[in-house]
């Protein structure tokens, strides 16, 4: 094990309040300021604190567009926990989709497994994939437009002591952490999809040589073949199967120069790390999120304040950012209506998962808890894997 996991991480925010009432890596849950809230924004919605096996998390959304594209979910079971974050672009369904099936592919593939691993989640995202694509064959003669929706997706895992983090697309995990001197630290968990990056725009020009448009710089922001920017997702069927380019329908979509083979990559990067008794936390988020607040930014609130209702405090910090640019306050941002704001910031959601543990505590629910964003029907959740209970030392 390298040292520096044992002495985890190495990016530094600043060193947190002394003396102050609150530390979120410890256990003090006090009830959060009524600021941190912003209870009365209608487009907000939340779960202030709620407890998984190795901890507790907090989850809210905002929507900013007509339709909710981003999608959330968390599934907290007696010994395993997943979090999900899918940010959909040109519409909600392959968001929904993923929030449907991901999980359900996942569970399965783990029972056949007895296990978790690696190849367990990537063999869940290509079920998922290939599911989706599915249904654009099944369906796109009636809508063909399903073909060129897409959604990023961010999957966080812990079972057996392990937190495992799988991405595609650019949202984005951050671990803040206390180090040796007691000073708070940040690492991001993932990495960027996105064609801005320039390992990656090298790597597409290598790989589709006979493309002289595979990124096309548009208004200084670079994108695959003039469109999108990321370069990993889910759905976005029409620049993965060149029949589905092709489909006549889809006049505002043609390509100058067709594809032969797909142009988006659907498998995720997957990162582990052997979790250590010391208390940490996770901050998943869509990129929403992180265009208005940095890493060390959205640590330090965390660590900062009570851990109840803390994602709607990351939420409101950086909506409140978003209106300071844009010239106006937070309370006026307030006054738009759900479904008018896509011009302010983007649909925004966020999961802070508190560790305590690497080893699964008694969990209240016996049966577990399944939640998602926007939805008030919170039930028992379906994550079972059994497997050897693995003593950390």
């Amino acid at each position: 094990m390298p040292d520096w996991w044992k002495n985890p991480f190495s990016c530094c925010t600043k060193e947190p309040p002394v003396g102050g009432k609150y530390t979120a890596l410890e256990k003090g849950k006090g009830k959060a300021e009524s600021s941190a809230g912003e209870d009365n924004d209608e487009a907000m919605w939340s779960r202030d604190l709620l407890p998984h096996a190795y901890g507790d998390f907090s989850i809210a959304a905002v929507q900013a567009g007509e339709h909710m594209e981003d999608q959330s979910q968390v599934e907290a079971s007696q010994n395993a926990t997943l979090v999900g974050v899918y940010d959909g672009h040109g519409g909600p369904d392959v968001s929904q989709y993923v929030c449907d099936n991901l999980f359900e592919h996942l569970q399965r593939l783990a029972l056949n497994d007895i296990s978790i691993t690696e190849e367990v989640i990537m063999n869940a995202f290509a079920a998922t994939e290939e599911g989706f694509l599915g249904v654009v064959a099944n369906t796109m003669g009636d809508n063909p437009a399903i073909a060129t929706i897409g959604s990023c997706c961010l999957v966080g895992l812990i079972w057996q002591g392990i937190l495992y983090v799988a991405n595609l697309g650019d949202s984005r995990a951050v671990m803040g952490y206390r180090d040796a001197n007691s000073k708070i630290q940040a690492e991001r968990l993932t990495d960027h999809h996105n064609a801005s990056v320039d390992e990656i725009r090298e790597q597409l020009m290598i790989t589709h040589p006979e493309d002289p448009e595979i990124v096309i710089n548009k208004d200084t922001v670079w994108r695959v073949k003039g469109i999108i920017q990321v370069t990993r997702a889910i759905g976005d069927s029409y620049l993965k199967r060149p029949e589905f380019a092709a489909h006549p329908s889809l006049t505002k979509f043609q390509l100058k120069v067709p594809i032969q083979r797909p142009v988006l990559r659907s498998d995720p990067s997957i990162v582990t790390r052997v979790i250590q008794q010391t208390p940490r936390f996770v901050i998943f988020a869509s990129d929403g999120l992180w265009d208005h607040l940095s890493n060390e930014q959205a640590v330090d609130i965390v660590n900062s304040h009570p851990r109840n209702g803390i994602a709607k405090r990351l939420l409101v910090a950086a909506l409140t950012n978003a209106a300071h640019k844009l010239g106006i306050n937070y309370s006026d941002l307030k006054n738009f209506q759900k479904g008018t704001r896509r011009k302010l910031h983007d649909d925004t959601s966020v999961v802070v998962l508190y560790i305590d543990s690497a080893t699964p505590r008694n969990f209240v629910n016996s049966a577990g808890l399944s939640i998602r964003a926007f939805s008030d029907s919170e039930g028992p959740s379906k994550f079972v894997v059994e497997g050897p209970v693995v003593e950390l030392k």
